[in-house]
């Protein structure tokens, strides 16, 4: 899959087969979309092209109160719509200016001018242009006027996934991560570097690694213990992750994600790091001293390796 962050390494895609959206999570109703793109550029000996724009408009247009929390980090969307078998990825800079585009001159620079578009396939309720004026109608005629193709998928084909990122961000805020890969077919993912910590797990003999999260945007699982599962150099690790404050050892309240990763006892300090969420094990409590921590987290441990 080749990025793209403007068109001026674009201009040799044959036939583009475009959609367009922020595609967060890149869910099963993403997919059935995505699915439907290929056959589209598999009949017109097209390649498929995914739109989408960096930053996430709303932290443009809202920057004091846009409320993202997102369900993939740039690195992960990349991935994902790599997986489905994307060709090209465009994430185009949204800006102001941007932002002031009708709807008219949004498909006339980007899509005609832009990318030479073949067809365009879009959700049922895609909106474009400015203060989202732009709907499907509007998409038919300029199609009639620039001359390309258009197709809508219809809500039912969306909806029989039965899936939204709302619904997604729902279930993991409550610390329902098994839901995450009923809706998109993969575990949920938090990935970041490994940071220097207290060490309060080493010295009671359950070494963590503590996680600096890669983006600040994406959505962290509510507080608790989780069975998570890592790759470190080409190999499989399950773990025990702990989501919370650390009450047992202090009470500043500050949050923290800190894995044990069972069976690696090497450093991996500075390291980039992704973790897996399998379950949800309890939540996070205070317990009255270390040993009856220790205790519990030999639990966990166990727990989280059956």
């Amino acid at each position: 899959m080749k990025i793209h962050h403007d068109f001026s390494s674009f201009k040799e895609v044959k036939n583009p087969v475009l959609t367009i959206g922020t595609f967060d999570g890149v869910h099963l109703g993403h997919q059935a979309l995505l699915s439907r793109m290929k056959e589209l550029a598999l009949e017109v000996n097209g390649e498929t092209v995914v739109l989408t724009f960096s930053p996430h408009p709303r932290t443009i247009l809202f920057p004091e109160d846009h409320g993202i929390q997102l369900l993939s980090d740039t690195n992960e969307k990349r991935q994902f719509l790599y997986d489905c078998g994307v060709d090209h990825l465009i994430e185009f800079p949204f800006t102001m200016e941007f932002a002031k585009k009708s709807a008219f001159e949004y498909v006339r620079d980007l899509l005609v001018v832009g990318m030479n578009v073949h067809t365009v396939i879009v959700g049922y309720d895609h909106r474009f242009g400015r203060n989202r004026e732009g709907n499907f109608q509007k998409l038919l005629e300029y199609a009639d006027m620039f001359q390309f193709q258009v197709e809508e998928i219809p809500a039912q084909l969306i909806n029989e996934s039965e899936v939204s990122s709302t619904k997604i961000r729902n279930a993991i805020s409550v610390g329902k991560v098994e839901f995450a890969k009923e809706a998109t077919g993969r575990n949920y993912l938090l990935s970041g570097t490994v940071v220097h910590g207290k060490g309060n797990g080493k010295k009671i003999g359950f070494p963590t690694a503590n996680i600096k999260i890669s983006d600040p945007l994406k959505l962290i699982p509510a507080n608790g213990v989780y069975v998570v599962e890592t790759n470190i150099n080409g190999i499989n690790y399950r773990g025990a992750m702990n989501i919370g404050t650390r009450p047992t050892f202090e009470f500043n309240g500050q949050r923290s994600l800190e894995v044990h990763v069972i069976g690696f006892h090497n450093s991996l300090y500075e390291q980039p790091l992704q973790v897996e969420f399998i379950r949800k094990l309890r939540d996070e409590q205070n317990f009255g001293s270390i040993d009856a921590l220790k205790e519990q987290l030999a639990k966990d441990i166990a727990n989280a390796i059956r």
